[in-house]
């Protein structure tokens, strides 16, 4: 990582031991060295005589994120109830992020993240950082597995981001799809959308077999794709009350990803039906055929060698 595109970090923490002060600078060395981060720690700064209260307003004021490492000192501190001559430094920065938070509660919220280092405990962060009602990072070990949790915080890019949201297909106020609107894999020939009126009810989005000839198949057919997308088909299935042929009947079959359904048999003026559960299902083909032995194309209309008219009334679905 650049260091320009690198997230500036402040670690502001108390000197409560020379162990507790070598292990902050582990993490920080750590933090810098492997993950990348642009890590100010004042442990690197002392080098020549300075004002440490200009200091640490410039590292507050100008870091993205402000690691609060907790320990028993820098509570205390914090919290005002250590004596006023001991721990200046963090009794004066840790005042600076409590008038901060008070000033834009959500926005430090996110910025101020208190880390607990081995050797230390969650009841060791200051008060005013709401250990037990707002998220704190506790580090077993400085290792890469163990930061992840911080990095998450740091980066905006957790272990699992949330998903793409797909299309809402239904609900409450479910709004069924038609199935001439979704997209057609293949049909045959002599299937198309329009509308039919079946039964005496009209069909506005229906997908109607008029073929010119008898089909070479027996079962003529139309192929969606769904993309495992709906729960639930609905249509009417019949003959078109203006067949040309009266006492028509016709067989309706689902097909689901290549398993067959039941089939449902309606005759003209005598329309069924059909609903069926299509959860998971990516593929959905929906079949009609007339009765009879299938005959080859072109050949004599006679009796059951008739082309079909059949229609899936409104096939919907949700």
């Amino acid at each position: 990582m650049a260091d320009r595109d690198a997230p500036r970090v402040f670690v502001t923490y108390a000197h409560d031991s020379a162990e507790h002060k070598a292990q902050v600078l582990r993490f920080a060395t750590f933090l810098r060295s492997r993950i990348g981060l642009d890590v100010r720690l004042d442990q690197w700064d002392d080098h020549r005589r300075r004002d440490w209260s200009l200091w640490a307003i410039e590292q507050l004021n100008e870091a993205d994120f402000i690691v609060v490492v907790a320990s028993p000192d820098y509570r205390s501190r914090a919290d005002g109830t250590a004596p006023p001559d001991e721990g200046r430094g963090s009794q004066f920065e840790s005042a600076i992020i409590r008038n901060n938070l008070t000033r834009n509660l959500s926005r430090e919220t996110e910025r101020v993240l208190p880390v607990v280092l081995p050797g230390c405990s969650v009841d060791d962060i200051p008060t005013f950082l709401n250990a037990y009602s707002t998220t704190r990072y506790e580090i077993s070990e400085i290792s890469p597995e163990a930061v992840e949790p911080l990095l998450a915080a740091i980066t905006g890019h957790g272990q699992y981001p949330m998903p793409e949201r797909g299309i809402w297909r239904g609900g409450g106020g479910e709004h069924p799809t038609a199935a001439k609107d979704l997209p057609w894999l293949a049909h045959s020939s002599g299937v198309r959308a329009g509308e039919a009126w079946i039964g005496g009810g009209h069909y506005g989005d229906s997908i109607v077999l008029r073929p010119k000839s008898v089909p070479a198949q027996p079962w003529s057919f139309v192929e969606l794709d769904l993309c495992g997308a709906y729960a639930r088909l609905t249509a009417v299935v019949g003959v078109p009350d203006d067949a040309a042929e009266p006492f028509q009947v016709g067989d309706f079959r689902v097909v689901l990803d290549g398993r067959p359904q039941p089939v449902v048999r309606a005759a003209q003026g005598n329309p069924r039906t059909v609903e069926v559960n299509v959860s998971g299902v990516r593929k959905l083909r929906l079949e009609m055929a007339r009765p009879g032995a299938p005959v080859a194309p072109g050949a004599p209309v006679r009796g059951r060698s008739r082309p079909p008219e059949l229609a899936w009334g409104d096939p919907t679905l949700a």
